[in-house]
C-alpha cells in the first residue's frame, strides 16, 4: 500500500524516549505506511515520582511535547500531543497515604495545566477516565469527579476530551456529563473501545474483529493501538505497524468507506484536522 493512498492515523499510543524504542516505534510506523499519530502521555509514575500537584506534572507533558516534535520529523505527515492524567493515578496517590479527595485534586491540577497546554497550541485535546478495575464508593466518586473536570476544561477549549475508562458498549452517562458542561457528546473519545459504543466516540482497538464490526456500523469511529512502549512488555497493547497493516486489511475487505470516516473525516470532525493537507 502506497504511504498516500489515504492519511494512516493511530488515535492514542505512547512513547517513552527514555526508557522505550521512542522515535525508533515512530519509524516503524511510517514504514509500514502510518501517516499521523495522537501521542498520549505516559502515566506520570512511569516518567518520574508521584505528582504533588500542578508543576509535577510539567515533565512529563514536556517529555510528550518533545518526542512529538522528534515524531513530526519523521513522519510523512506529522503528530500531536494529547495531555492529561492517567485515571489510575487516583489509587497510587491514595496507597501513599493521600485522601480520595486529596487526590483528586491532585489530579485536578494536573488536568489543568493539560488544558493550559491545548489553549496555548501546544496540545491537541486532553486525556482523563476513571478506574477501570473495582475501587470503593468514595475513590469511585473522586474519580468521577477528575472527569468531569476534565469535561468541563475541554468545553472551554472546544477540544476532545480522550477517556480510559472500564469496557463498555453504552457511557452515555459520561456523554451527557459533556453535555451538560458544554462539550459535544462526540468530542469524547473512548479510547480502547470495541467496535459499538452509545455516547461517546469510539477509538477502536486496531483488532479485526473490532473494525469490522465499527466498519460496519456506519458511524464515526477512530483506529488505535494503544502501543506502550515499555521495554518490560514490547509490543505491547499492540505495535505500531498494527493501524497501517489494518488499514491495507480494511481495503481488502472492501471497507473503504470506513477507512475514510477513520483516517480523515472522523479526525476533521473530532480534531479540526486535515489529515490530508497536513501530508500536502
Amino acid at each position: 500500500m502506497s504511504e498516500f493512498e489515504t492519511p494512516v492515523l493511530d488515535n492514542h499510543l505512547h512513547l517513552d524516549p527514555v526508557r522505550g524504542r521512542g522515535i525508533e516505534a515512530v519509524k516503524e510506523f511510517a514504514r509500514a505506511g502510518g501517516t499521523h499519530l495522537l501521542v498520549v502521555n505516559k502515566p506520570s509514575w512511569h516518567l518520574g515520582d508521584l505528582p504533588t500537584g500542578r508543576d509535577s506534572f510539567e515533565p512529563v507533558f514536556e517529555t510528550t511535547v518533545e518526542a512529538v516534535e522528534r515524531a513530526t520529523d519523521v513522519l510523512p505527515g506529522r503528530a500531536w500531543p494529547v495531555l492529561g492524567v492517567h485515571p489510575a493515578l487516583i489509587s497510587r496517590l491514595v496507597d501513599a497515604g493521600s485522601t480520595p479527595e486529596e487526590a483528586r485534586e491532585v489530579m485536578g491540577e494536573g488536568i489543568d495545566l493539560a488544558a493550559a497546554y491545548v489553549e496555548s497550541g501546544r496540545a491537541l485535546a486532553l486525556k482523563s477516565g476513571r478506574p477501570h478495575y473495582e475501587i470503593d464508593e468514595e475513590v469511585w466518586e473522586a474519580s468521577n469527579g477528575v472527569l468531569r473536570h476534565a469535561l468541563a476544561r475541554g468545553a472551554e477549549r472546544d477540544c476532545v476530551v480522550q477517556l480510559h475508562t472500564e469496557s463498555s458498549e453504552d457511557l452515555t452517562e459520561i456523554a451527557e456529563w459533556a453535555e451538560e458542561r458544554g462539550l459535544a457528546r462526540e468530542k469524547v473519545v473512548k479510547h480502547f473501545a470495541g467496535g459499538r459504543l452509545e455516547g461517546p466516540t469510539p477509538s477502536v482497538i486496531s483488532r479485526r474483529e473490532e473494525l469490522r464490526r465499527a466498519a460496519e456500523g456506519g458511524e464515526p469511529f477512530l483506529m488505535e493501538t494503544d502501543f506502550i512502549d515499555d521495554p518490560d512488555r514490547p509490543g505491547a497493547v499492540l505495535g505500531p505497524k498494527t493501524v497501517p497493516r489494518r488499514v491495507e486489511w480494511l481495503r481488502e475487505e472492501g471497507y473503504g468507506v470506513g477507512i475514510e470516516t477513520a483516517h480523515v473525516e472522523t479526525p476533521r470532525r473530532l480534531y479540526d484536522i486535515d489529515t490530508w493537507a497536513e501530508l500536502a
